[in-house]
């Protein structure tokens, strides 16, 4: 993009309510402008490591502005990560010293919420450390702040959290996960309804907020809402889609495989819960 025309673009500001906002500096927290300028930026590194490595297998995967780099060897690698660093000099960016790491794919390593590691002669991805910390920490402080709602409150402020958090990791090896996260919540939600009944027994809060379902004898659950388990989720390969199908030009393909993804989803695993756009502000 010609810069002069790009430097324009970001200090234009944005409207919001009939009002203008400014914009001197930087993109907006969770903004599409953030990625697009990344992708922008990185356009070129693959092309770049395919000339200096054309018969060797090395791979190129980016998202944004996150990018892994497999290499055949530690020296390859390093000599992949000086020309890299020579790229984004000219573009004024540089490698975060943090973020950059060289490893073996046997130790593994984290990438977008997930980690990727060979076992043996078995590759798995699961959620990363990081990513499972992240998600109890949210439903932690959701459960606190929520210690006077009442019991639907507290499921329509979870459930979205919840919902969002399995559907994003249902294609990999996360079963393990889900189950000890479903430990979490039932541990939590425990907690939560002794702390509001410190004077009850036992007997009588499991009554008052626990039902039987099936086979399943601890359902925390009102007349109108669940409270969703992790392990609801199904785990379920991802359908990769035929690379020569174009959107524009192979429309009815991705209709139908979209359909038949709905097909084997459940309603209940996709919608988004009312209650999030009526109270946001309850931990949402």
């Amino acid at each position: 993009m010609n810069r002069p025309v790009l430097s324009q673009f970001l200090k234009a500001g944005f409207v919001f309510d009939e009002r203008l906002f400014p914009t001197d500096m930087g993109t907006p927290q969770g903004g599409l402008v953030s990625p697009i300028l990344a992708n922008m930026a990185l356009d070129g590194i693959e092309e770049t490591l395919s000339k200096h490595f054309p018969k060797m297998k090395v791979y190129f995967i980016r998202y944004a502005d996150d990018f892994v780099v497999t290499a055949p060897t530690e020296e390859i690698a390093n000599e992949i990560r000086e020309i890299i660093r020579a790229f984004l000099i000219i573009r004024g960016l540089e490698l975060s010293p943090e973020k950059t790491k060289i490893t073996h794919i046997s130790e593994g390593f984290d990438f977008l919420g997930w980690n990727i590691r060979k076992f043996n002669a078995t590759y798995l991805t699961q959620p990363s450390k990081k990513s499972v910390e992240s998600i109890t920490q949210k439903i932690r402080s959701i459960v606190r702040k929520g210690r006077a709602w009442t019991q639907d409150e507290l499921i329509k402020a979870l459930n979205p959290i919840i919902r969002g958090w399995a559907n994003y990791h249902r294609h990999i090896v996360a079963k393990k996960t889900f189950k000890k996260l479903d430990a979490y919540l039932w541990t939590v939600t425990w907690r939560w309804a002794q702390r509001r009944h410190s004077n009850k027994g036992r007997k009588w809060i499991v009554g008052r907020y626990w039902q039987q379902e099936g086979n399943r004898n601890w359902v925390f659950q009102t007349q109108e809402n669940k409270l969703l388990l992790f392990s609801d989720f199904t785990i379920r390969r991802h359908a990769m889609p035929k690379l020569e199908m174009n959107p524009y030009l192979d429309r009815k393909y991705f209709l139908e495989r979209k359909e038949r993804i709905k097909r084997q989803t459940p309603w209940i695993q996709t919608r988004v819960s009312f209650f999030a756009f009526r109270r946001p502000a309850i931990g949402l």
